[in-house]
């Protein structure tokens, strides 16, 4: 028996969450002493994953994939996991891996265990996951023949451990899409949300949309994502595709600077997974500092310029 992994991709190239899932596949390969396999889709180049370990790739190239219905891609994994015998599913929580994982687990009927983070035995098969809003963690066993493994993101980290991998092409069947989609609108030449290693996000404190333009100097100097809490999704001072928390996007950056946010307990949820958490604020009361590693009791339009300033000087310096 093999394990398998869903390697996700955008615009041609591997997310970075690919690479994740795969590293700790091969982890868990390493565990069972079997082989690990990635399912790919839309990639002819799929050399990359072979540094992370992936011993072969089945990869999928057919128009009948460009939809946005998870239950197709399901059904592809399913598949995949079938033929290959493979009775471990891995697949990255990312924004998509969050309506996907649980689909395969019931094709599947496996077991499944969200927000893992590392596993801790094979016998019995013991993952450690993220609970309580990720304020705790809870070693769960997994009983059942199969399983799928829902891999919280930035929680494993991205490990080299280069094979000889092998690609083969895999021809599924496709089941019929029950969504129609009509139009795609995606950001160019902005790190996105998902992929961010470090995140600027303002709240209400920013007290209009208008001011926005220092948050998103402060994230081009740092090659951030820039974010939102919900109230200023809902007045409309950003796009909702920015807004992060528990009802919003999951973010688990390395570096997280939340600006003129107080920090609600739904905003929290969404980010406890970030590494290091910085704040600006000027309550100093704000339930966010309680969260925070580090806190800044100020102006955000005093302390943020000055901050840009310090950056530039900085890499002005040092190139």
């Amino acid at each position: 028996m093999s394990v398998l992994v869903f390697a996700e991709s955008s615009g041609g190239k591997f997310n970075k969450t690919a690479f994740e899932a795969t590293s700790f596949g091969r982890t868990v390969a390493n565990a069972l002493e079997t082989d690990l396999t990635v399912l790919s889709v839309y990639m002819d180049d799929v050399s990359p994953l072979y540094t992370y370990g992936a011993d072969k790739v089945l990869r999928v190239n057919n128009e009948a994939l460009n939809t946005s219905d998870a239950n197709v891609y399901a059904n592809i994994i399913k598949q995949a996991a079938e033929q290959e015998g493979a009775d471990t599913v891995i697949i990255s929580l990312n924004a998509n891996g969050y309506y996907l994982a649980p689909l395969v687990a019931v094709s599947l009927d496996a077991a499944y265990a969200s927000n893992a983070v590392s596993l801790e035995s094979t016998s019995p098969f013991v993952i450690k996951r993220k609970v309580f809003s990720n304020k705790a963690f809870a070693n769960v066993a997994l009983n059942t023949t199969n399983k799928v493994i829902g891999l919280a993101k930035n929680a494993f980290g991205v490990h080299e451990n280069p094979v000889a991998g092998t690609a083969v092409d895999f021809e599924p069947t496709f089941i019929a899409s029950k969504i129609k989609r009509t139009a795609v609108d995606k950001t160019t030449g902005k790190v996105t949300i998902a992929d961010a290693d470090i995140v600027v996000s303002g709240g209400r404190g920013l007290k209009s949309g208008e001011n926005w333009g220092m948050l998103e100097e402060l994230a081009e100097i740092l090659g951030a994502a820039t974010a939102c809490s919900k109230p200023v999704a809902d007045l409309g001072w950003r796009p909702h595709a920015e807004h992060v928390g528990q009802t919003g996007k999951q973010v688990a950056s390395n570096l997280y600077i939340a600006i003129g946010i107080s920090g609600a307990i739904q905003h929290l949820a969404g980010v406890n997974s970030s590494k290091v958490k910085v704040v600006i604020n000027t309550d100093p009361e704000a339930p966010f500092f309680k969260a925070a590693d580090y806190g800044v009791v100020g102006d955000a339009f005093e302390v943020v310029p000055a901050l840009v300033e310090k950056l530039k000087a900085f890499k002005a310096q040092n190139g």
